[in-house]
């Protein structure tokens, strides 16, 4: 009997103790939560949404606000927009409009009397004129205060003081049973009936769990709804798009290379071993045909010079003879035959025409050196390089290679089955991570088949390639087919994962989100169809997807 009441003596002390030094359920962290930072209106039209922010204001003082302008689908901010306030009903009361940074206006005014005013928001920017009214602009009233304080617990309501009541309940119980027969089955049954409900009478543990005042609900699962203030969504470019009934072709997604056209490359040699004397041009440079794209100054040797030399005296010697035989049967062109004076002149011609080519070739230049001047062929962009002034080149030796990138194919394998599709449906291609579609052109398939993947090649014109387009470059190539879809659609970037399921942020007002949990049907790589989880008309985010989830998973 000491024994157990030792025993129930240092419970209750325990039990005590906890109750001031242990787990106090954060009496004071579980004050009211903390009142808003701000009031906010909005307005929302066909083109622009407005929202308006503001503290406290007092009538008869000089205030100021925000005001956050952006557009209505697409949650772009609104730059040098010209903005027109005034108050409804209140025309002598004066409100200016400050820009202060993208989308963002400085708003100041002072109000006669306290009370709910409505601004008319007078806009003139790029999508066209409008004009919104932001209804429920409070003046005078105050920003609701958290009150810090501490809960109140009854004395009955502490788990020790139960816990102590139930055990010595019990042992007094047993104490008394002891004195009778069949002590240990009785003791076994009214221990479980008597000592066991204390828990659940405790009126502390009605709170559903110890979690401390910081689960939420549903167990602790995120809550559908979120706030992103306007600043954020600025910040991150968060955009969304109205979505729709719409129509997509389904597609296929194919690997290609980009390769020049057959007149587009050209490779520029040396003819002659010389050294590099002046450059013209620089790596990525765009040229065009006959422009001068450097200057070799080739080595004459000796011998070689000799034999120019005596080249161009048996050309000059040439030129002379034909020149004086052509003047004198000129001269006795009365007695002379038409014949001898038509050949004489033909000799005469020919020897100029020898004697300027040579020249031409030569440069005249008959000392130890001549300069050789290399012109481009085509039209185009100079390719890298690593020759610099006073080099020394062979011949045959490439020195710069230039590519027309405005005329480029696409070369990709169409795999059995395919090649009957490419009549009926259409080809694009995107150049990295461009997201611009580039149409293609069939040229020709290949006639023969890769015995390792029984694929043909298939070769594309790019139609206007803008010089997006890179040689050697892997591009995505898309297949559409023929047969179109209709079902609501969302960009295949709107769509992201959250726990494993398939979902899309949904803008609400103009800082209020939620998260919705779709079925996606069809889809392409640009767009995806969505059976379940949006309705036509919703706004949803599309552009900076990820750092919604990330703004999502944060709250």
């Amino acid at each position: 009997m000491k024994h157990i009441l030792s025993l129930l003596l240092l419970t209750i002390l325990f039990g005590a103790a906890r109750a001031h030094d242990g787990d106090d359920h954060d009496v004071k962290k579980a004050a009211a939560s903390a009142g808003a930072r701000y009031f906010s209106s909005e307005a929302l039209s066909d083109k622009y949404e407005v929202l308006l922010k503001w503290g406290e204001l007092r009538a008869g003082t000089a205030g100021t606000w925000q005001l956050f302008l952006s557009e209505a689908n697409s949650n772009r901010a609104i730059d040098a927009a010209s903005l027109s306030v005034k108050v409804a009903g209140k025309p002598n009361v004066a409100i200016t409009a400050t820009r202060t940074d993208t989308g963002i206006y400085r708003l100041s005014g002072t109000f006669p009397a306290n009370g709910s005013y409505d601004l008319q928001v007078s806009i003139g920017a790029a999508p066209g004129p409008d004009l919104l009214q932001v209804s429920r602009f409070e003046v005078g009233k105050k920003l609701a205060v958290a009150e810090e304080g501490e809960e109140h617990h009854h004395w009955y309501e502490e788990p020790w003081l139960w816990a102590a009541g139930g055990l010595l309940a019990g042992l007094l119980l047993m104490w008394a049973l002891m004195r009778r027969r069949n002590r240990r089955g009785t003791t076994a049954v009214l221990l479980v009936f008597l000592l066991a409900p204390t828990a659940a009478m405790n009126p502390s543990a009605a709170h559903g769990g110890d979690d401390h005042g910081g689960g939420k609900a549903g167990g602790g699962a995120l809550s559908g709804a979120f706030v992103v203030e306007k600043e954020a969504q600025f910040l991150f470019d968060i955009g969304t798009q109205k979505v729709g009934p719409g129509s997509f072709y389904q597609a296929a997604e194919l690997r290609g290379t980009v390769a020049a056209a057959p007149q587009g490359r050209a490779v520029i040699q040396t003819p002659q071993t010389g050294t590099i004397r002046a450059l013209r041009v620089a790596p990525g440079q765009d040229v065009r045909r006959g422009q001068v794209l450097a200057v070799v100054e080739q080595q004459v040797e000796a011998g070689t010079q000799l034999d120019i030399i005596a080249q161009r005296n048996t050309l000059n010697a040439e030129v002379k003879a034909a020149r004086a035989q052509y003047e004198r049967l000129q001269s006795i062109a009365d007695i002379a035959a038409k014949k001898d004076v038509t050949e004489a002149r033909a000799r005469y011609e020919a020897a100029q025409q020898n004697l300027q080519l040579f020249n031409a070739n030569l440069g005249r230049n008959l000392g130890s050196t001549r300069m050789i001047q290399l012109t481009a062929p085509i039209s185009g962009v100079v390719g890298t390089f690593n020759y610099a002034i006073g080099a020394v080149v062979n011949s045959g030796e490439t020195l710069f290679e230039i590519t027309n990138l405005e005329q480029v194919f696409v070369e990709t394998q169409l795999y059995a089955g395919s090649e009957a599709a490419t009549r009926s449906g259409r080809f694009v291609a995107f150049s990295g991570q461009d997201t611009t579609a580039y149409a293609l052109r069939l040229v020709s398939t290949a006639q023969s088949v890769n015995p390792g993947n029984q694929a043909q090649r298939a070769v594309f014109e790019v139609l206007r390639p803008a010089g997006r387009f890179r040689i050697g470059e892997n591009v995505r190539v898309l297949h559409y087919g023929a047969d179109r879809i209709a079902q609501l659609v969302v960009p295949a970037a709107a769509v992201t994962d959250i726990g494993g399921r398939p979902a899309v942020f949904i803008k609400d007002r103009a800082e209020g989100y939620s998260v919705s949990f779709v079925q996606k049907g069809e889809s392409n790589p640009l767009y995806t169809a969505i059976v379940r989880g949006v309705e036509a008309g919703e706004r949803v985010v599309t552009e900076n997807v990820y750092q919604m989830k990330m703004i999502y998973l944060g709250q």
